[in-house]
């Protein structure tokens, strides 16, 4: 099982970013890429060699960077897929038996029902989940990075729900954050949230997506969506025919 059930949301996403610029910057100076982190979708960013941990002006500099950590993060310069010299995202963020790990894992949780095991089971890949939460089956909680997703006591999450910490944007770019979900929270079936911060008493009904649509919902707000408006066909009169 983890041992970072008590981190903190702002201390997951720093720890979590420091490890991927740790693993982006050898890449960018190996490969002579322009790997850059930012902390807007389409900032100019920092090139990560300048805040390696592996020398001790890159590690102050990655501190200072991190002293006030953002809820999501933009890595791009990782090449376009056929770019001889393009690094593929997901080498950035985890190693390789991680990552088939976390996969496997994943697979498993969608054949479990919403018992403690299940919640222990989400806990051993890093989610942090809190008391007497209901996960239901085949819902997917992201394997990118896990342990960026918490969920609060008493907090129902229906079945084939998602919830996304990360979003690949095409051409080596992609973003990662947070994915918060507060206590006594109802998460409808089928269900999408990406990275978001929903407060407490919060009610998602099913079928809704709420992210990138709203980075926050407040506590108590119930979330649903408007259908397209519709109106029945316009009928033609029949012409009238003489009885024969």
């Amino acid at each position: 099982m983890s041992n970072r059930q008590h981190e903190t949301p702002e201390d997951a996403m720093r720890r979590v970013t420091a490890e991927i610029v740790a693993r982006a910057a050898p890449y960018a100076r190996r490969r002579g890429l322009d790997i850059r982190i930012s902390k807007t979708s389409r900032g100019a960013g920092t090139p990560v060699v300048e805040l390696d941990p592996s020398t001790p002006d890159g590690k102050a500099r990655l501190a200072e960077y991190l002293a006030r950590p953002a809820r999501h993060y933009t890595l791009s310069g990782l090449g376009a897929p056929d770019d001889l010299n393009a690094v593929n995202w997901r080498r950035v963020n985890l190693p390789a038996g991680r990552r088939l790990r976390l996969t496997a894992m994943v697979g498993i949780s969608f054949l479990l029902k919403g018992t403690p095991f299940k919640n222990r089971w989400y806990r051993w890949m890093g989610v942090h989940v809190g008391r007497n939460v209901e996960i239901m089956q085949m819902v997917w909680l992201d394997h990118f990075r896990p342990e960026l997703i918490f969920i609060g006591d008493r907090t129902l999450v229906g079945a084939f729900s998602q919830f996304t910490v990360h979003a690949y944007e095409g051409c080596g770019r992609f973003r990662f954050g947070l994915v918060e979900v507060g206590r006594n929270c109802t998460i409808g079936a089928g269900a999408g949230l990406g990275m978001i911060k929903v407060e407490d008493d919060v009610r998602i009904l099913p079928g809704t997506v709420v992210s990138p649509y709203y980075p926050r919902i407040k506590a108590g707000t119930i979330v649903g969506y408007d259908p397209p408006p519709k109106s029945a066909p316009a009928t033609q009169e029949q012409p009238e025919t003489a009885d024969r």
